[in-house]
């Protein structure tokens, strides 16, 4: 099933400053007459994600059942941008039930493995170093205790 939503890698950009105003403004319009429109909404809602912020599609989420396929991997993308992993899993989990084949699902499941991967190098490396740093330190204490 081909589908228009942007992949993983759309998330890397954020919007300029004006193209987030340009629907910060139509948003406070509509909220202002007190009606604001499902698609304004998610239009807002994903600069918000790519700006970060996701709490406005989790509302719209709640609220219109028909949308909530494309919240779903707009939820997943933007905890993803946001290095919210666990949360970006779920959401992207949730999507993968509902649509096995969609492609931007599976290379945003990708992207959260490599991710993931990375970032438990990075907490191996960390917890090297400082065990390193602990037997430095408590080598240098031993030798000044001596002295």
């Amino acid at each position: 099933m081909p589908t228009e939503l942007p992949y993983a890698a759309d998330a890397e950009v954020s919007l300029s400053f004006d193209e987030l105003d340009v629907l910060r403004i139509q948003y406070q319009r509509e909220l202002a007459q007190d009606h604001v429109t499902v698609q304004t909404k998610f239009n807002y809602s994903w600069g918000l994600v790519k700006s970060p912020g996701v709490r406005l599609l989790q509302e719209l989420y709640r609220a219109e059942p028909t949308r909530r396929r494309e919240c779903l991997y707009y939820l997943a993308l933007g905890h993803y941008k946001m290095s919210n992993f666990d949360e970006a899993k779920r959401f992207n989990a949730l999507l993968l039930e509902k649509e096995p084949t969609n492609m931007q699902a599976h290379s945003l499941a990708h992207s959260l493995t490599k991710a993931s991967h990375e970032g438990y190098i990075g907490m191996a490396l960390a917890g090297g170093a400082a065990a390193l740093g602990t037997i430095l330190v408590a080598s240098l204490l031993r030798r000044a205790a001596r002295k």
